[in-house]
C-alpha cells in the first residue's frame, strides 16, 4: 500500500506538478526571447548594410531579396522575403530596445513583470510575448499606442488573437476618446484578462518550429481519433481509382500573421485539380462551409499553377448521432463541378456512409485499447 505522502494528487505529486511546469513555461520564455532578439539584430545587420540605415530604396530591395534566398536555403521557409522585411521593420519600429556591446553580444535587461502606465519601458523583449505579438504591435504607427498594447499584453497575458483584437477595434482610442490620458492607468479602467495557453501550445506554433528549424509533424495538429479517421479516408480515396493522387496532409497555409492546415490535400490527374479534405468532429455549421471557401481561396492563390482546374473543397463532419459530407465550390467554379468532375468524385452519400463506419470502428477499437490498458493496470506485480 502507498504511503499517505505518495498518493497521487498528495504532496509530492503536487511539488512534481510544479517543478514540471515551470520548467516548460521557462523553455517557452527562452524561445521567446531568444527568437524575437535574433530576428532583432538579423534586422539591424540589413539596416547598417544598406548604408549605414539611410534607405536606398534599389540596393536596399537586393539585399534582402538575396538574404531571404540564401537564409532559406540554408534553414527553410521560416526566411521568406516577407519574413526578412520583418526583422528589418523590427528592428527600426524599436531601434534602441537592446544594448549592443559587441557586434555579436547583446547585453539584455531583466524584463520586469509590471511597470507603471508612462513610465519608461526597459531595455529588451518581454519573454511572455511571442514574434506573433511583435508583429501584431508593428502595424501599430503611433509609438503611444504601440507601447500601451505591449505593456497591457504582457502584464495581462494576451494571446495573439487578444491583441489583435484590440488592436483592431482601437481600444487605445477608444479609452482616450471616453476618458482622456488618466483613461489609461490600471485603476481607472476594468482590464482585459488573458488566455491561458499551454506550453505545448506555444512550442507547436510554425513559427517557432521554422526557427527551431523542427519538422511540422501532423501529430501536432490531430487527436487520436482524427488521426485514424484520415489515415483511413486517405486509403479510402486512393482505392476508388478515379485519378486520385496524394498530395499532403495536414497542409500548413500562411496568410499574413495566421496559420491555417487542410486535413488532406489530393490531385486528381484526369480533372487536373486539387481535392482540400478539411474534418471536422461535431456538426457542421456556416462558419465551417466559410473557412473551407477560404482555404480553396488562400490555396489556388499560393499552389495553383497554370494548366490546373479549379480547386475544390469538401468538408466531412463526424458527429456521434451523424455524418455530414459536403463539397464546397466556389461560386464561379460551380459549372464546370456540376459537369465534369461530379462523375469523378466520390458522391456526399458514399462519403457519409464511410466516415459513419469508420467512425464506429475506430471508436470500438479505441475502447477496447483503453480496457486492455485498465487491465494490465490493476495486474499485481511481483515487486509489490
Amino acid at each position: 500500500m502507498m504511503d499517505h505522502d505518495m498518493t497521487i494528487g498528495g504532496t509530492l505529486f503536487d511539488r512534481v506538478v510544479q517543478i514540471l511546469e515551470q520548467a516548460r513555461s521557462t523553455v517557452v520564455q527562452s524561445v521567446n526571447t531568444n527568437m524575437v532578439t535574433a530576428y532583432w539584430l538579423i534586422g539591424r545587420e540589413i539596416v547598417i548594410e544598406v548604408q549605414c540605415g539611410k534607405e536606398r530604396a534599389v540596393y536596399g530591395k537586393q539585399v534582402i531579396e538575396v538574404l531571404s534566398q540564401q537564409l532559406s536555403a540554408q534553414y527553410g521557409s521560416g526566411f521568406s522575403l516577407t519574413n526578412v522585411k520583418y526583422f528589418r521593420q523590427l528592428y527600426q519600429t524599436w531601434p534602441d530596445r537592446l544594448f549592443i556591446q559587441h557586434p555579436f553580444v547583446v547585453e539584455l535587461a531583466e524584463q520586469p513583470k509590471s511597470h507603471p502606465s508612462g513610465g519608461q519601458f526597459p531595455l529588451g523583449f518581454s519573454s511572455q510575448l511571442s514574434w506573433s505579438h511583435y508583429r501584431a504591435l508593428m502595424r501599430v504607427s503611433r509609438p503611444g499606442a504601440r507601447e500601451f498594447y505591449e505593456r497591457e499584453a504582457i502584464e495581462c497575458g494576451w494571446s495573439k488573437t487578444q491583441l489583435e483584437r484590440q488592436i483592431q477595434t482601437s481600444y487605445y482610442e477608444r479609452i482616450i476618446a471616453h476618458h482622456g490620458e488618466q483613461g489609461l492607468l490600471t485603476a481607472n479602467r476594468e482590464r482585459l484578462a488573458g488566455e491561458k495557453l499551454t506550453p505545448v501550445d506555444v512550442l507547436k506554433s510554425p513559427m517557432v518550429l521554422e526557427f527551431l528549424n523542427l519538422p511540422d509533424s501532423p501529430d501536432l495538429h490531430e487527436s487520436e481519433l482524427e488521426q485514424a479517421i484520415i489515415r483511413n479516408l486517405q486509403f479510402f480515396l486512393l482505392e476508388l481509382g478515379k485519378g486520385f493522387s496524394f498530395v499532403a496532409r495536414q497542409k500548413h497555409i500562411r496568410f499574413d500573421d495566421d496559420d491555417f492546415y487542410v486535413d488532406l490535400v489530393f490531385y486528381n490527374f484526369i480533372l487536373k485539380c486539387f481535392l482540400l479534405i478539411d474534418l471536422k468532429l461535431g456538426k457542421l455549421t456556416h462558419q465551417d462551409v466559410g473557412q473551407m471557401d477560404g482555404y480553396v481561396r488562400l490555396f489556388e492563390d499560393q499552389f495553383k499553377v497554370q494548366g490546373d482546374n479549379p480547386t475544390i473543397g469538401l468538408i466531412l463532419c463526424s458527429d456521434k448521432s451523424e455524418a455530414v459530407a459536403k463539397y464546397s465550390v466556389l461560386h464561379e467554379s460551380k459549372q464546370i463541378f456540376a459537369s465534369k468532375y461530379l462523375k469523378f468524385l466520390p458522391t456526399e452519400e458514399e462519403l457519409k456512409l464511410e466516415i459513419e463506419k469508420e467512425r464506429r470502428l475506430i471508436e470500438a477499437n479505441l475502447a477496447d485499447r483503453k480496457r486492455l490498458s485498465s487491465f494490465d493496470e490493476n495486474i499485481p506485480s511481483d515487486a509489490e
